[in-house]
């Protein structure tokens, strides 16, 4: 099997389009090749004119550990080239940035889901790529979450910088044919080309979506250290609009959740006892944890974690979303008055008096069936289902493997 980037440095002609022009690349530090070479000392090797890079969220070195922390811009110490922070003083590239280069190499291992950063930050360059007139590449990896579609789609007026259109929260697609979809869905002149995958299919276990055994795991960012998480991230990712802890300052972040004041065995009960059809396809078990940072730091907590690395994993059947969800109604039902939503006051990603759990779903929708006392698992099911059936015919033609 073959990532878009060894498709690139093992193809002369394609290397030969890129001879004599300017080239920029946007990457972070899973951005490696086969023998785990960084695609920035991959492409200078190959003696493209590498003129600019640039570092999404966590930065091109991945060295920003915590969520919402900015990086700054610098010279690269190895090859000399600017790497400017689209995660610093700017989200978008600004026309200084864009003068750096012809066309721009997009090399950026995703998650496959709205709320990972990555995907806003491919539509913001292919913006600013049609405003001035450049071209982009993206080196097309694998989506580590497959193929299934899950979650509400992000209503209008809820887009931010988690929250780049109406998707879903886990839309099935690689980060190649995400920009298809982009491009089509926001009207963009653009010249865009896709170097694709060999080898790849996303229906192939035991990875339905990532390479086992074939390739390493590099974190594409900080907080995101195996395949497990890749998996459970669609659902995880919520508990950053909680008070609930996500496991940052452990060692399986965003695999896992719990508080010093949560009883979890009652809560797995609870969730077996509401809908047990959300929680199959993975393991939930009880843990104890003490976050070395971050929320309830350095306190003893209870809390529960998802195992998909077993072989009670169903890769068809594991919502993520749906599991967190049931999680956080199965609170509502134990403690009615439990103060399970971060406030307004915590402006997550940037956004200003919009309650985090609601920009990460894109609308109020999920929380407000959280907090309804007589809303059902089939109520959100309602909501859901219709969504995902768009989405599923809607991405069809964008799909290339």
């Amino acid at each position: 099997m073959k990532f878009g980037v060894d498709r690139l440095l093992s193809d002369p002609a394609l290397l030969a389009e890129l001879k004599g022009r300017r080239v920029a690349l946007v990457a972070h530090p899973a951005s490696v090749t086969a023998d785990l070479t960084h695609t920035l000392d991959a492409l200078v090797a190959s003696g493209i004119n590498v003129t600019a890079a640039f570092g999404p969220q966590h930065g091109m070195r991945g060295d920003k550990q915590d969520n919402m922390i900015e990086s700054p811009d610098f010279n690269d110490p190895v090859h000399g080239a600017p790497v400017f922070s689209l995660y610093g003083q700017v989200r978008r590239p600004t026309g200084q940035m864009m003068s750096t280069f012809d066309v721009v190499l997009v090399d950026l291992q995703d998650l496959g889901c709205r709320i990972y950063t990555f995907i806003t930050t491919l539509l913001y360059m292919l913006e600013a790529a049609a405003e001035k007139g450049k071209e982009v590449w993206v080196l097309d990896r694998p989506n580590p979450a497959g193929r299934p579609i899950e979650g509400l789609t992000l209503r209008a007026g809820w887009e931010s910088f988690v929250g780049a259109g109406p998707l879903p929260m886990r839309h099935g697609l690689t980060l190649g044919e995400l920009g298809g979809w982009f491009i089509s869905h926001f009207g963009l002149d653009v010249a865009y080309r896709v170097i694709g995958m060999e080898g790849y299919d996303p229906a192939a276990g035991p990875g339905w979506g990532w390479p086992v055994g074939e390739r390493s795991w590099v974190n594409p960012s900080p907080n995101a250290p195996n395949l497990s998480m890749a998996r459970a991230y669609a659902g995880t990712v919520m508990l950053e609009g909680t008070t609930l802890s996500e496991g940052r300052g452990t060692t399986r972040p965003l695999e896992l959740f719990g508080a010093p004041d949560l009883n979890a065995r009652r809560l797995i009960a609870e969730m077996q006892a509401l809908a047990p059809h959300w929680i199959e396809g993975c393991r939930l078990r009880e843990i104890w944890f003490e976050p070395t940072f971050h929320k309830h730091a350095k306190t003893l907590c209870n809390g529960v974690q998802i195992h998909t690395d077993d072989p009670a994993y169903d890769h068809e059947r594991f919502r993520p979303w749906r599991l967190q969800a049931l999680a956080f109604k199965a609170i509502r039902k134990i403690r009615p008055d439990y103060p399970l939503w971060r406030g307004a006051e915590f402006k997550y990603e940037y956004t200003e008096g919009q309650i985090a759990i609601d920009v990460i779903n894109g609308s109020p929708l999920l929380r407000e069936w959280v907090d309804d006392p007589i809303a059902e698992p089939g109520d959100l099911d309602a909501l859901t289902i219709a969504d995902e059936a768009a989405w599923a015919a809607e991405r069809r033609r964008w799909l290339a493997y």
